[in-house]
């Protein structure tokens, strides 16, 4: 390119230069060769600056780049330190722990060098020991040997003594000895069969008197009230008018009385009175009550009549649970389920033969806890299985079955033990004794019912009737005995068995039944028990 041609113009007072031409530089007031001098001093000024500006960069670049390294030189050596110090302390640290394994070391191997020592010592003992026991042992055979051939050598002597003397009284030691025992018994059989029979007599009147002493102890600890119960189905009436109010028109009254109490209303038997009539004898109290309240009131029609049995019932049973609470309280027994307590209830309602089951029952309880406690056995488990002898005899008219097998259900229904169980199902001998307590149970329930006057029968009655049971069954040919028991409930034939097959003894048990059936008259039933037995009895002398 030529710069000649370039030109620099500006206007006046610009302050602008244009190049115009390359080849000449116009300025005013200025002439050519001036222009070239001074853009040749500016260019050199220039080249100068920058010589001076890169010289100094440079400087300051070195002087930056010195800082940098020095710094980097000094974290290095503070790194370097904190390396040394942390190596410095590890070391330490390891050279404690080894010291301090060390030291434990050597109390371990003290400590080993100690047991071991302990071991030897009791390894010598040991051995010792057991070389002494052998010692022993050996001494011990010796002496065995020793005291075997003194017996063998004390027999030969022995044998040949005998022998001498069967020599001289030629008799053998078995033919001695049976002699001298004949001697002996022969001189003093008399006086030995004396003396057994002096025992035998001696200890039979001293248990049969222990025996009486107990029952009269028991008895009299427990000497209740045994006046004779029967519940009335009566209702007497304040005159014949009542008879209609109680039928009622078209018999709706009485109607409704019989279907809501579950009995039967006799109206035209007794004059003033009217007879309720039912095999449940809560039915019959319950019946009772309302149709007393109903003749109190005056009002009777079927409304009222409801009313009054749901009342009546509603008592029976408020009053069945009181019975039932008061009777546990009298025995002093706890812990029985409420349901079973109205259960036992139940039974004040109920009689036998004219006396109170729930009498009857408390009597048994606390006589068989008497007798328990005098002879040893568990007083708890008869007072308790006394109690509840006969609280089958609560639904016996509902449920089929004995009132035993009954109250057996009902006990295991409620949980009550086994032992309590076992001892109340036998007292009517319909099941094996299995217990102490229910041969206990039994007496005490013989005593209470069989007593004159604690049931309905009079005493004459009593002892006819009984005399008369035993009459019609020793009747009979073939029969050796019979034995009223059980206030005439039971009567035990005794045939003679070279008379009596086994097969005619169960024929002669149905007659004898039938002929008791037929001939008396008598409450509940009679169990015949027909008992054929040989007996051969031998001495062995």
């Amino acid at each position: 390119m030529d710069w000649r041609g370039v030109v620099l113009t500006a206007p006046p007072f610009s302050g602008i230069v244009k190049v115009e031409d390359f080849g000449s530089i116009k300025t005013p007031g200025f002439s050519r060769p001036m222009d070239f001098l001074t853009i040749g001093t500016g260019l050199g000024a220039l080249g100068v600056g920058l010589v001076l500006g890169y010289l100094a960069r440079r400087q300051i670049a070195r002087v930056q780049a010195g800082s940098i390294e020095r710094k980097l030189k000094e974290r290095a050596a503070h790194v370097e330190q904190e390396r040394n110090k942390a190596l410095s302390e590890a070391r330490e640290q390891a050279r404690q722990v080894l010291l301090k394994a060390e030291e434990e070391g050597d109390v371990f191997r003290k400590e080993m060098h100690k047991t071991e020592e302990l071991l030897l010592k009791r390894e010598h003992m040991l051995h010792q020991k057991f070389s002494d026991s052998e010692a022993r042992e050996r001494d011990l055979q010796a002496k065995l040997e020793q005291t075997r051939k003194t017996e063998e050598q004390l027999a030969e002597q022995k044998e040949q003594v005998a022998q001498k003397l069967e020599g001289v009284a030629k008799l053998s030691q078995q033919e001695a000895r049976d002699e001298l025992f004949r001697g002996v018994e022969e001189s003093h059989e008399k006086d030995l069969l004396d003396r057994v029979r002096r025992m035998e007599q001696e200890g039979r009147e001293r248990f049969d008197s222990r025996a009486r002493e107990i029952l009269s102890y028991a008895i009299q600890k427990t000497a209740v009230s045994h006046t004779q119960e029967v519940t009335t189905t009566t209702v007497l009436l304040p005159s014949e008018e009542m008879k209609g109010k109680i039928i009622g028109k078209e018999g709706r009254n009485i109607r409704a009385l019989e279907r809501e109490a579950g009995v039967e209303i006799i109206v035209d038997e007794a004059p003033e009175a009217v007879v309720i009539s039912g095999f449940d004898p809560v039915r019959r109290h319950i019946a009772k009550v309302a149709l007393e309240r109903l003749i109190q009131d005056g009002r009777i029609h079927p409304a009222r009549v409801e009313e009054e049995i749901a009342k009546a019932r509603q008592e029976a049973d408020k009053q069945m649970q009181e019975a039932g609470e008061a009777a546990v309280y009298d025995v002093g027994i706890v812990g029985i389920d409420p349901k079973l307590i109205q259960l036992l209830g139940r039974l004040r309602f109920r009689t036998s033969y004219g006396q109170n089951v729930l009498l009857h029952s408390i009597e048994v309880s606390h006589l068989a806890s008497a007798l328990a406690s005098e002879v040893g056995a568990d007083a708890q488990v008869a007072k308790k299985a006394g109690l509840f002898h006969d609280i089958g005899k609560a639904l016996d008219h509902q449920v089929e079955g004995s009132h035993v097998d009954i109250g057996m259900r009902l006990l295991e229904k409620f949980g009550v033990e086994k032992a309590i169980i076992d001892a109340m199902k036998s007292h009517h001998e319909d099941y094996p004794y299995e217990s102490l307590e229910a041969v206990l149970v039994q007496t005490a329930d013989a005593i209470s019912a069989s007593r004159p006057g604690a049931r309905k029968d009079s005493l004459e009655s009593y002892l006819k009737r009984i005399g008369e049971l035993e009459q019609i069954a020793t009747s009979f040919e073939g029969i050796e005995k019979a034995y009223a028991i059980q206030a005439g409930r039971e009567i035990r034939v005794f045939v003679r068995p070279e008379e009596v097959s086994d097969v005619q003894a169960h024929q002669l048990a149905r007659e004898v039944a039938q002929r008791i059936q037929e001939e008396l008259r008598y409450p509940g039933e009679v169990k015949v028990t027909l008992i054929r037995e040989n007996r051969f009895v031998e001495y062995a002398r």
